[in-house]
């Protein structure tokens, strides 16, 4: 299965960092969607990431229009990560999807209010105590990538450590 992780518009160095860090070790391919908050030069960025810069493949897209053009959500499996969901990100069965996109929105705002009404069926959402606004970016993809990995039996991806073999 191909995984795309959707950051759209993000606005924190650190977290798309440690995103990338995600994604490298999944092998999920990291779409950057701008405006970006950072240049993905920056220092924190890199230093999140550490090394595995070059072990993941990032797409960048000039704005979210153009990414919504070039990879139509009713032509893909694509999921919108909102704590407005409709569905719990673990009831959506990916175990047979062949490709999945997985957008989240910047740090401050979320995804556009707008999008999330015209595909309300392709939202979904990570539970959490209605007192709280949300999770850190970073963990929210880590919970929702992994769970899709979970889905799919981790294919391709070692499950033992080879340390301890």
């Amino acid at each position: 299965m191909k995984l795309n992780i959707v950051l759209v518009e993000p606005e924190i160095p650190q977290n798309t960092g440690n995103i990338a860090r995600t994604c490298a070790a999944i092998g999920a391919k990291l779409h950057l969607v701008k405006p970006l908050g950072f240049s993905i030069d920056e220092k924190q960025v890199k230093r999140a990431g550490l090394d595995y810069w070059d072990k993941v493949e990032i797409e960048e897209h000039d704005s979210f229009k153009e990414f919504l053009e070039k990879y139509k959500p009713e032509e893909n499996n694509m999921y919108f990560i909102t704590t407005k969901g409709t569905h719990c990100y673990s009831d959506v069965d990916y175990s047979k999807m062949e490709e999945v996109f997985v957008l989240f929105g910047k740090e401050t705002k979320g995804l556009p209010e707008s999008i999330l009404k015209k595909y309300i069926e392709k939202t979904a959402r990570i539970p959490m105590r209605p007192t709280l606004r949300s999770l850190n970016l970073s963990n929210s993809v880590a919970i929702v990538a992994y769970e899709i990995c979970r889905q799919k039996k981790f294919e391709d991806l070692q499950e033992i450590s080879s340390y301890l073999q």
